[in-house]
C-alpha cells in the first residue's frame, strides 16, 4: 500500500540526529571522531594555506578556505549552539549556517579542482 507524502512527513527525521536509544558511550566515541576530524580537516587547511603561500597557487587558497569552512566553521559554531540550547530559534540559526558553511566550503574546494593553475 503507498504512502501519500503527507503521511510521510512525520515519519521522515533529520539525518544528522542520532536515535534517543544510543547508548551514552556511543554518543562519546560519536563526538570524540567529531573533534578528531575537525582537527584533521583544519590541518589540512593549514597546509594547504602554506602551500598556497610557497607556491603562490590559488587553488590551494581555495582548498584552504574550503576546508576551513566545510570542517571549522560548523565545528566552532557547537560553542555558541550549546550555549543558546534553549532558544529554538538561535539553535535553527547555527545549524543553517553551518549547513550553508558547509556547502560553500565544498563548492570552494570543487572550485579549486577545476581551476587551471
Amino acid at each position: 500500500m503507498a504512502m501519500s507524502p503527507a503521511s510521510l512527513i512525520g515519519t521522515v527525521t533529520p539525518l544528522q540526529l542520532t536515535p534517543p536509544d544510543v547508548p551514552g558511550w556511543v554518543r562519546i566515541v560519536s563526538q570524540s571522531m567529531n573533534l578528531v576530524a575537525a582537527f584533521i580537516g583544519l590541518l589540512i587547511a593549514y597546509q594547504a594555506y602554506r602551500g598556497y603561500r610557497r607556491n603562490d597557487s590559488r587553488p590551494m587558497l581555495f582548498i584552504a578556505i574550503g576546508f576551513a569552512l566545510t570542517v571549522g566553521l560548523p565545528f566552532v559554531l557547537l560553542g555558541p549552539m550549546l550555549l543558546f540550547g534553549d532558544n529554538p530559534a538561535a539553535v535553527s540559526a547555527f545549524v543553517i549556517l553551518g549547513n550553508g558553511s558547509t556547502l560553500v566550503g565544498l563548492g570552494c574546494i570543487l572550485y579549486a579542482l577545476r581551476m587551471p593553475s
